[in-house]
């Protein structure tokens, strides 16, 4: 079936109609939002960071974080994400304004930003419970969050978060 004045594209001896190859070479670059919260609490030897490492990749411990979804803004992604991977919900955490870290790096050729705010535990009974996307959860100070994080983009935020919190807290 010929469709008239319609441009086709080829793609492994199939024919796409070029709107619909357009589209997906839009998806692909598009940008991927994602959003998260670093979560803190004050423990006696000083602050103690959230890591949750994942079930896909064993060396991979970032605070919660996930995509945006559409129709949901940055910061309400951050709630959802905590409430789905550490089981932690909004009115166990307030958020601490004045500090935002936003990451940019690329992951399977599409570009990426995370939006990191700084959240304390104000429930310090509510347990973290994680979701099948993680395997273990640690609080830790900021040397051992750093050394668990390795990405040098989170560390840095881990770094900037807790300076900050350094002179919020005193």
């Amino acid at each position: 079936m010929c469709i008239p004045n319609i441009p086709v594209v080829i793609i492994n001896g199939s024919p796409i109609l070029f709107q619909t190859h357009h589209k997906f070479l839009n998806n692909m670059s598009r940008e991927v939002r994602a959003a998260g919260l670093i979560i803190f609490r004050r423990a006696t030897s000083g602050v103690e960071y959230l890591l949750l490492q994942s079930s896909r990749k064993e060396r991979h411990w970032t605070p919660p974080k996930g995509h945006v979804d559409p129709g949901e803004n940055e910061l309400q992604a951050a709630f959802r994400e905590t409430e789905e991977e550490a089981g932690l919900q909004e009115e166990d955490i307030g958020v601490i304004e004045g500090f935002e870290s936003v990451l940019k790096y690329t992951v399977n050729n599409r570009p990426k930003t995370v939006v990191y705010w700084a959240a304390e535990l104000k429930n310090t009974t509510a347990p973290v419970v994680l979701s099948d996307e993680h395997v273990d959860f640690r609080w830790a100070g900021l040397a051992e969050a750093c050394a668990l994080a390795a990405f040098p983009e989170m560390v840095s935020s881990l770094q900037k978060c807790d300076t900050f919190l350094q002179d919020y807290l005193s």
